[in-house]
C-alpha cells in the first residue's frame, strides 16, 4: 500500500478473541468523536462484531459480502454501501469468510485492497481504528506490522495467561518487523475486565509499555455491553475512563516493547494457576499400546573385529 497521509494516526488493536477488543474500540471511537474529532473504525474480524455495539447490535454489510454481490450484479462497491455513521463517528466491517469456506487472512487482504479503490489513503480523518484479532497468526491478520500500515499498536489483555499470551505475541510480532526494518510501535495497553490481580500491570511493565487505562470488572459495564449500549459518552458514569483513554490513544509515542519468554509469562500467575508444580512423565510403549510389548530381536549387524 502506498503511504498515508501522516496527519492521519492510524492505529491497530490487537487481543484475543472475547476479551473486550470490540467493546473498548466502541466506546473509544463513539468518545472521540465527542471530543470533535474524525474517527474512523475499522472492523478487521471475521466475526464481523466490532460495530456491533456502535450500531445498538444491528450488524452493518460486509466489503467482501457487498463486494461479491456487486461483482456478480456488474457493479461497483460505493462508499455509501459499506460505510455507515453514528453520532460523528464512521464505521465499516471487512468482514471474512464462513467456516470451513475460506481464509480469513486473505479476507482482511482484499478487503483492504477494496479500501484502496474507494479512495482509502485519501480520506482525511483524525483517526483510524483497526480491530484486529491477535490470536490469529496468518499473514493477513499481522498486515499493519508487517506492512507498516499503522504507526503503532495498542493491546487489549486481561488478568488470565491466555489473553497476555496473545499480547506476547503481538509484541513478538512488533519486534520482529522493527528488526527487518519497520517502523511499527506498540503504544500501551488497555486492561479490560481488570480484577485487580496485577498480572496484566505487571506484564505491562515487563514488556515495557504503558498501561493506557483499566476498564474494571464491573457488572454494570457487563450489562450493558451485553445490551449493545455506549458508555463512553461524556456525560456517563464511565465517561471520564474513556475520555482519559482517549486522551492516552492520541498521545501514546510507539516504542519497541520487549515480548518475554513462556516461563517469564508463567512467573506472572502462581504456580497453582499455571501447573508449575507438574512433573513431566516421558510415555512409554507400553503406555500408548495398552500392553507390554514383546522385545523384538534386532536386525543389526555385528561384525566380527579383525
Amino acid at each position: 500500500m502506498s503511504e498515508t497521509k501522516k496527519e492521519t494516526q492510524i492505529i491497530a488493536i490487537y487481543g484475543k478473541g472475547g476479551i473486550g477488543k470490540s467493546f473498548t474500540l466502541a466506546n473509544l471511537s463513539y468518545m472521540m468523536a465527542q471530543q470533535g474529532k474524525r474517527v474512523l473504525l475499522i472492523g478487521c474480524d471475521p466475526k464481523s462484531d466490532t460495530t456491533s455495539l456502535l450500531f445498538g447490535g444491528k450488524a452493518c454489510p460486509t466489503i467482501i459480502e457487498t463486494s461479491s454481490k456487486k461483482k456478480l450484479a456488474g457493479e461497483e462497491v460505493q462508499i455509501g454501501d459499506v460505510c455507515f455513521k453514528r453520532d460523528g463517528v464512521f464505521a465499516m466491517e471487512l468482514g471474512g469468510p464462513e467456516v470451513g469456506r475460506g481464509c480469513g487472512g486473505r479476507g482482511i487482504i482484499h478487503g483492504f485492497e477494496t479500501l484502496e479503490k474507494l479512495g482509502f489513503h485519501d480520506w482525511g480523518f483524525d483517526y483510524v481504528l483497526l480491530d484486529f484479532l491477535g490470536d490469529v497468526v496468518c499473514g493477513g491478520f499481522g498486515l499493519p506490522i508487517a506492512r507498516d500500515m499503522c504507526q503503532k499498536v495498542i493491546v487489549v489483555g486481561s488478568n488470565d495467561l491466555q489473553s497476555l499470551y496473545v499480547a506476547n505475541n503481538v509484541c513478538s510480532a512488533v519486534e520482529y518487523f522493527r528488526k527487518l526494518g519497520g517502523n511499527v510501535g506498540v503504544a500501551g495497553m488497555v486492561v479490560n475486565k481488570d480484577d485487580g490481580t496485577g498480572e496484566a500491570h505487571a506484564f505491562a511493565q515487563r514488556a515495557g509499555i504503558p498501561v493506557l487505562a483499566s476498564i474494571p470488572a464491573d457488572e454494570d459495564i457487563r450489562r450493558k455491553s451485553a445490551s449493545y449500549e455506549i458508555i463512553g459518552k461524556p456525560e456517563g458514569r464511565w465517561g471520564p475512563l474513556f475520555a482519559e483513554l482517549a486522551t492516552q490513544v492520541g498521545l501514546a509515542p510507539p516504542q519497541r516493547p520487549k515480548p518475554q519468554t513462556q516461563d517469564e509469562l508463567l512467573s506472572l500467575f502462581s504456580a497453582d494457576s499455571v501447573g508449575r508444580n507438574v512433573v513431566l512423565q516421558p510415555a512409554s510403549d507400553t503406555d500408548m499400546l495398552g500392553y507390554r510389548p514383546k522385545v523384538k530381536a534386532s536386525f543389526e549387524v555385528v561384525y566380527d573385529e579383525v
